[in-house]
């Protein structure tokens, strides 16, 4: 991908139609409507990771682009999801605008100041998903989800996990899915597991990824 030509978000949705061969209307408005440069200051629209602060990262714009894809039959009017390593704030208001006002956004970061950031984004443009309870934003251990909100019917994970978090499984919904990078150091990749059955989660290997790892706080930090 790594596209650099796009000088609008209407122009990088474009490209990213053409080149990912985007099928779902709902991805395409989501990210029409919500505009990286609210949540990117550096190059907004170059299909790259930027750093965040933190030793964090807001991810490439095809790999937000995919993961909404594989989730868009989840992200249905009503749905409750949950996207762990929320980060600056980016992709829970794009599953936020697809759920709509009847379903509901969370979005968990351990690092406060990210959290704190992303609130701030979100107000720029979008501050009526957070004030109709659409959307919500935590600082907590994502590794542990949130209960709260749960059972899901979709989540994202924006960190890889060498293992999939137990807590990620117990709440998500019977019929849900998740994406998540799983691997370390040597290699990672992009799954989908669905969950078809109370007990039973099938597991679906996309396509190999790099991204940071789902750690705790002092760990991300000392990297």
């Amino acid at each position: 991908m790594w596209r650099t030509g796009s000088r609008s978000q209407a122009d990088l949705v474009e490209h990213l139609q053409h080149d990912l061969k985007l099928k779902s209307e709902n991805v395409k408005k989501a990210l029409l409507a919500v505009d990286r440069k609210d949540f990117c200051l550096v190059d907004p629209y170059f299909d790259c990771p930027q750093s965040i602060g933190y030793n964090a990262t807001i991810s490439a714009p095809h790999m937000h682009a995919m993961a909404l894809e594989y989730l868009s039959d989840k992200l249905v009017a009503g749905a409750h999801v949950l996207d762990v390593g929320s980060g600056s704030g980016y992709l829970t208001v794009c599953m936020a605008k697809m759920v709509g006002s009847k379903g509901k956004a969370v979005g968990i970061e351990h690092i406060q100041d990210l959290a704190d950031l992303s609130i701030k984004n979100i107000r720029k443009n979008h501050g009526d998903l957070s004030q109709n309870g659409t959307l919500t934003i935590i600082q907590g251990d994502g590794r542990l989800g949130y209960p709260q909100h749960a059972p899901y019917n979709a989540i994202h994970v924006g960190a890889a996990a060498k293992e999939v978090p137990p807590a990620l499984f117990d709440q998500l919904a019977v019929g849900g899915r998740m994406v998540i990078p799983v691997g370390g150091s040597g290699g990672q990749e992009f799954v989908q597991y669905d969950k078809v059955a109370p007990d039973k989660v099938e597991k679906k290997r996309l396509f190999g990824v790099v991204y940071i790892p789902l750690t705790s706080v002092d760990e991300q930090l000392r990297r």
